[in-house]
């Protein structure tokens, strides 16, 4: 990431390729997603492995529409996706659980980052 990227709430800020981008799921993005493959929350189940998992189409979708959500234009957010090849997949699924997860629990990257600098700030204190 970016040292002057930072990802707003509830949005993720990360690379695809050399380039960083801002994703984020607003309301509008998810009832197209859904109108086009399944519920949101199948979807969630799915990534987490509680469900059905998403087929490769699914999850560039979600990406792509996060993009969208995240400020760029469907035409560019395809292009960006278009570039991907397989070898990006896994990277793809794994934004995509991290695009919901913070979608759905907006506070859970603050908590942890949180928990992680006060460890950090003990083990300095310790030494």
């Amino acid at each position: 990431m970016a040292i002057t990227a930072e990802a707003p709430r509830g949005g993720v800020v990360e690379y695809i390729g050399s380039t960083s981008y801002t994703f984020i799921l607003r309301n509008r993005v998810i009832e197209r997603y859904e109108d086009k493959h399944r519920g949101i929350f199948d979807f969630w189940e799915g990534v987490f492995g509680r469900g059905k998992k998403p087929s490769s189409t699914e999850v560039r979708d979600l990406v792509a529409l996060a993009l969208v959500g995240g400020g760029m234009k469907d035409h560019e957010a395809d292009k960006v996706l278009a570039e991907c090849g397989p070898d990006q997949l896994m990277h793809l699924f794994q934004l995509a659980q991290a695009i919901v997860g913070v979608a759905f629990m907006p506070d859970a990257m603050d908590e942890a980052e949180n928990k992680s600098k006060k460890k950090t700030k003990e083990n300095s204190q310790a030494a």
